[in-house]
């Protein structure tokens, strides 16, 4: 249960300096580590960290689980850099970098934060897809870097403060989408990327890894010449989603899969039951028997692969009192109302003596699901005069990018009316959040660039709602149960194999998925495999009406909100009464501005 943080100064006494004034539990202190002016420490927070190690001259710290050991210890073997058989994650994955350098980093395949001092230099390292997080900053000519956001909100060195362009950023897709944090001055490395950060203040980035659209690629030595037909696509995949499950499943014990019912969990756990030789335990959430749920699916899926299956009951009142509390575990925030429920299932599965949780989140980012729908449909009659959205112009430059933050639905449109006019004044000169999605919509000419709209829409989602949203919850949250949440679909070689699939046998007609499904649609009954989508209904008027009604009016109308100099209060009040611009997605918006303000509070911005 830990954290890491490093640091680079001018001298090895300046870096445990600057390490000790933020003013974290010191578990370990490494001191000087390796030749150059380093330090680095372990910090008694929720995670996974390891170290310092050294290895190959270089010294190092991080937070890595890898899931091919096996691979890698015989690439180092061939090339006569043997390892021990035992040696730690984060040695292993220091010896590939210093070995192969961003090649060996490649190979790898797991969830990683890695801090390299290399001579003069902090090297930091990002796993393929964002399964874990590390952000860095600079002040008073020194870096800082850790996979705590709170360790460099203490740091008295940056004097850190609001970024007010983040709060756009969150408020317009319910999560930081990029490298910004609400922190100013704190920066989040982004996945599959290397950083190398120099004593005199100079950063040089290497890409590693990044998905590449080569449709047809994964058969081609099947079918050279033509194109391989559908169902050889579906027997692809579901090899790699054997092996990826395969790898994530721990050695001698039982695991966990929460299983909310829809197809994706549903292959996790039907590929956990197959090969898994110990008990496969699944858990489920119900808000109550009077609401929509998908409890009759999660139940049959449970029965058809014969796992010890639980539903966890889940209140309003239990929501109210610990939403504070999730908001708290986030490094940044999370517009989802199923963080607190998250975090009680974390808790049921360590409850139950087990270590590991797999579970089904990927396969709409990565293969094709319905949110994808809405931006098709729009592009299809841009331009045609029947097309865009009312006041648009369907033939703008900036077009895709406005219906792609519209079709969010969440307070992108809303900004003018919630922000204070200060607010809003200050932001005409800060960057916007468009910037985030313009490089995954309309791609510059390169090699592997996407060419398919739906591939760039998927390209989109991988890169800012997986790494910033979907993986970052799983991990903050398990890790503060000292679990491990592991996602098969997040997969480095699935998500190669995603984009060597034609479109259209992700989106085959108004079936989406359709090589998902197909890939597993003999482990799991037809009902499940073929039933169209619904989501996890989750109560979030009833409890902005009920149980949280009193916490929303206290915290977002009170002294503190006020004086942050946000949010109007006019338009909150509003909001509370259920009026104004809300519908089609009422209460979603003011949970929004309810999440921020908590975590703002939880971590002391202001």
């Amino acid at each position: 249960m830990a954290r890491f943080c490093a640091c680079l100064a001018t001298t090895p006494e300046r870096a445990r300096s600057h390490l000790a004034s933020m003013g974290a539990a010191v578990r370990y202190d490494a001191g000087a580590v390796g030749p150059g002016p380093g330090a680095a420490l372990i910090l008694d927070e929720p995670g996974h960290a390891t170290g310092p190690f050294t290895a190959c001259g270089r010294t190092a710290v991080g937070e890595v689980t890898l899931h091919n050991r096996p691979e890698l210890l015989a690439a180092l073997a061939r090339s006569g850099a043997h390892a021990r058989p035992d040696c730690p994650d984060g040695e292993l994955l220091l010896r590939c970098w210093a070995r192969f350098g961003a090649a060996g980093i490649r190979l790898a395949e797991g969830m990683f934060a890695l801090a390299v001092h290399d001579g003069g230099d902090l090297v930091l390292i990002r796993d393929h897809v964002g399964a874990r997080t590390l952000f860095y900053a600079r002040a008073d000519d020194a870096w800082a870097a850790s996979t705590s956001l709170r360790a460099l909100r203490r740091w008295p060195a940056l004097g850190t403060g609001l970024e007010l362009a983040a709060v756009r950023s969150f408020l317009t897709f319910a999560y930081l989408p990029g490298e910004e944090t609400l922190l100013r001055g704190v920066r989040e490395v982004l996945p599959g990327r290397c950083l190398r950060l120099a004593d005199d203040g100079t950063v040089v980035e290497e890409h590693y890894w990044e998905p590449e659209e080569r449709i047809g690629q994964g058969l081609r030595e099947w079918y050279e010449g033509g194109d391989a037909p559908p169902e050889e696509y579906a027997l692809k995949l579901r090899g790699l989603l054997e092996e990826a499950t395969a790898r994530r499943l721990p050695d001698a014990e039982a695991v966990a899969v929460l299983l909310s019912g829809g197809v994706d969990s549903s292959l996790v756990t039907a590929l956990a039951a197959k090969l898994h030789s110990h008990p496969v335990h699944t858990y489920s959430i119900s808000f109550g028997d009077e609401l929509p749920n998908e409890l009759g699916y999660s139940g049959l899926v449970a029965t058809h692969c014969d796992t010890r299956h639980r539903v966890l009951s889940v209140s309003g009142d239990a929501v109210a009192a610990r939403l504070a509390e999730a908001a708290a575990l986030l490094d940044s925030p999370v517009g989802d109302p199923l963080t607190v429920p998250n975090l009680m299932l974390a808790e049921a599965v360590a409850g139950d003596g087990l270590r590991v949780v797999l579970n089904g989140e990927g396969g709409d980012p990565v293969f094709g699901g319905p949110k994808n729908l809405p931006m098709l449909v729009y592009e299809m009659h841009r331009g045609d005069g029947t097309g865009g959205f009312p006041g648009d112009d369907a033939d703008a430059a900036d077009a895709r990018e406005n219906a792609y933050l519209r079709s969010y639905r969440k307070c992108y449109t809303d900004l003018p009316d919630l922000l204070t006019a200060d607010a809003l004044e200050a932001l005409e000169t800060l960057p916007r959040p468009e910037r985030f999605i313009t490089p995954y919509l309309r791609p510059e000419a390169r090699d592997g660039r996407m060419d398919h709209l739906l591939n760039q829409l998927l390209h989109c989602n991988l890169r800012t709602k997986g790494a910033h949203h979907i993986l970052t919850k799983v991990e903050r949250l398990t890790a503060s149960q000292a679990i491990q949440g592991r996602s098969p679909l997040f997969d480095r070689r699935v998500i190669d194999q995603a984009f060597a699939t034609p479109p259209r046998w992700k989106l085959n007609g108004a079936v989406e998925k359709w090589v998902l499904k197909e890939a597993v649609r003999d482990l799991l009954p037809g009902t499940v495999v073929d039933r169209p989508k619904s989501g996890m209904r989750v109560p979030v008027q009833q409890w902005l009406r009920g149980p949280l009604r009193e916490l929303a009016g206290d915290l977002l109308l009170g002294r503190e909100a006020r004086a942050r100099g946000l949010f109007r209060p006019s338009t909150v009040r509003t909001w509370m009464k259920g009026e104004g611009a809300l519908l089609p997605r009422q209460g979603g918006k003011l949970w929004l501005v309810l999440t921020l303000e908590l975590w703002l509070r939880a971590y002391d911005v202001t």
